[in-house]
């Protein structure tokens, strides 16, 4: 089988890391796997959302697979930072592939180190309610490199973020709650047809609008409050003559000047 499976429905890509002996870490060839599976779904027309999520109970991912990337690591010399800047990791969607299409995390068991960014890197994470996070990477001397503390620190803030990334020690899916690290919690059972409720709340909108949206927030983070409000402003508007969108508000308003009249 492929260690990552990829399958269209209708408008959804679900993308699954399929290693659950390896507790779906990710090696060499599932980074290039997943590299084919985010260049489809950010390039095909036909979807509009993801669904990412692993195989098997015990891991959602378990980061890197050390065993393929840490001779690359300790032998890369003083630029291997330089020369990682352009790749990313778990296919580049980490740092390189960008996309204005949502992407809901489903995470089952155990989610760590490099899965931790993974998550992070999707737009919406949904967790098992007995999922635990482990931020182990920092007993081996390492923190996070592929957007793990900034998107923790846009996520969660700069207090979680000192605690979860310095301490180096996992935490519950009720923790993860509490510092908004994941959206929602369900019963196991119930994970993957709540994120995929979710996802048709989502694709019932207009996709101009929804990639308009997901791109302004990503935006705006960080950024000095003029400057989040003329890109909100700018984004916003820039979309208001999209056909979809102009029928949307005709039929709007055509359905509340007939309740005035009634």
């Amino acid at each position: 089988m492929p260690k990552v499976l990829y399958d269209k429905r209708g408008e959804i890509a679900y993308i699954t890391l399929n290693r659950p002996d390896k507790r779906n870490a990710i090696d060499t060839e599932t980074d290039d796997l997943l590299r084919e599976a985010w260049t489809s779904f950010r390039d095909d027309p036909e979807v509009r959302l993801a669904i990412l999520t692993g195989t098997g109970d015990k891991a959602f991912c378990a980061g890197a697979d050390l065993a393929t990337h840490v001779d690359g690591w300790l032998e890369g010399g003083p630029d291997l930072g330089r020369r990682a800047l352009g790749h990313g990791f778990a296919g580049g969607i980490t740092r390189e592939i960008r996309t204005n299409k949502p992407i809901i995390a489903a995470l089952n068991g155990w989610v760590i180190g490099g899965g931790i960014e993974l998550a992070l890197a999707c737009d919406i994470r949904v967790a098992a309610d007995d999922v635990s996070f482990g931020f182990f990477h920092m007993q081996r001397g390492m923190h996070f490199g592929d957007g793990g503390i900034v998107r923790l620190v846009n996520t969660c803030g700069v207090g979680i973020a000192m605690e979860l990334e310095l301490m180096g020690e996992p935490i519950s899916a009720r923790r993860a709650l509490e510092c908004h690290l994941v959206n929602r919690l369900v019963p196991r059972a119930d994970l993957m047809a709540t994120v995929e409720d979710m996802a048709a709340k989502i694709l019932r909108h207009p996709r101009t609008a929804v990639e308009s949206a997901k791109e302004t927030i990503l935006d705006v983070a960080g950024r000095p409050l003029d400057d989040q409000l003329r890109i909100e402003c700018l984004n916003s508007y820039s979309i208001m003559a999209d056909p979809e969108i102009v029928e949307r508000k005709e039929a709007f308003l055509e359905r509340r000047e007939g309740v005035g009249r009634g």
